[in-house]
């Protein structure tokens, strides 16, 4: 929900389980206590779509589900030592800032975890206004402790009473297109040359001499589960391509397959009968893309990110985690 920096602090003072997400001077004013945040203007409200800088979106966690509560920062290099951290039968959540080296090495490492796909694990990438991008840096903050983060991961986890269990939920409206072999020499959020079907080529020149419609992300198969890269912006001047996650060498791309209409191939995935998920995060590109100002996606409300986090990193998704009972 939508709430007031004093209204934050009021139920952060009074012990709930909090993820906050908003502008980081917003942030900075909240006090110490359970819960975690990450910077972002741009949220799916009970008001409908919308960009505030003067409000926090506040997802509440029900403390009666979480009986055990820890939050940890963890620096690039300790990331793997998360999944060992994470209660047995619960749910982790996972703030990282964009383009850190968090976020590097969560989404080149993270399937490689010990037991990263046996403990529930949702979260988002944080960011900044588009307007503000190259000029401000995302940040995370451990309530706890009250530490403001631009190069760690700040995690949640949360053990969960013993009839209960997290299921992690992804719409992913795109599929591999039949288009050309995509590789790279070189990985990162930022790329210049790359093989087209094995013939080296610069990508923004690639990209604008065929037209091709960057709305649609990169799409490869990692490990089995396609994973989306999508586009921020293509640099003719400079020949070079930005991106909103980094791609890899050794991986084979593909430009997604067409929607045809981008707005309604993404009000027909929401999933319908739904009852409000106890966290949802969404794309800030299907905030664009799909036209979401104003427009409501109920009961799915959340912040727009930088990147969703279902276990391993994904790009213009929507991730949401219910809890069901264990029969």
């Amino acid at each position: 929900m939508l709430l007031s920096v004093a209204e934050t602090a009021n139920r952060i003072n009074q012990g709930e389980i909090l993820m906050v997400a908003g502008e980081e001077n917003l942030l900075r004013q909240l006090p110490k206590g359970q819960w975690i945040g990450g910077t972002i203007p741009y949220f799916m409200t009970e008001k409908g779509g919308l960009s505030t800088q003067t409000e926090l979106f506040v997802t509440i966690l029900p403390s009666a589900l979480f009986p055990t509560i820890t939050i940890r920062a963890y620096a690039p290099e300790s990331l793997a030592q998360m999944t060992q951290d994470a209660p047995e039968n619960g749910l982790s959540f996972i703030i990282i800032p964009a383009t850190s080296q968090a976020h590097i090495r969560y989404a080149q490492d993270a399937p490689n975890y010990p037991d990263m796909f046996m403990k529930p694990i949702i979260g988002w990438i944080s960011g900044v206004h588009l307007e503000q991008l190259g000029r401000t840096t995302p940040k995370v903050i451990n309530g706890s402790t009250g530490d403001v983060l631009e190069n760690h991961a700040v995690v949640m986890h949360l053990g969960l009473t013993a009839d209960k269990m997290a299921l992690i939920n992804i719409i992913n409206l795109f599929e591999l297109g039949e288009g050309d072999d995509i590789c790279f020499e070189t990985g990162g959020f930022s790329v210049t040359d790359c093989l087209i079907n094995g013939e080296k080529q610069n990508f923004a020149q690639y990209l604008l001499s065929r037209g091709i419609d960057t709305k649609y992300p990169l799409v490869a198969d990692y490990c089995g589960a396609l994973v989306n890269v999508s586009f921020q912006s293509v640099d003719a001047q400079q020949q070079c391509v930005h991106l909103y996650a980094p791609v890899f060498n050794k991986v084979t791309y593909r430009i997604a397959k067409p929607l045809g209409d981008y707005v309604s191939a993404f009000k027909a995935a929401l999933p319908h009968g739904l009852t409000a998920p106890i966290f949802a995060c969404n794309c800030i590109l299907n905030y664009l893309y799909s036209e979401l100002e104003g427009q409501h996606t109920d009961p799915i409300t959340g912040p727009m990110t930088f990147g969703e986090i279902a276990y391993q990193l994904l790009n213009q998704t929507l991730v949401y985690v219910e809890i069901q009972n264990i029969n």
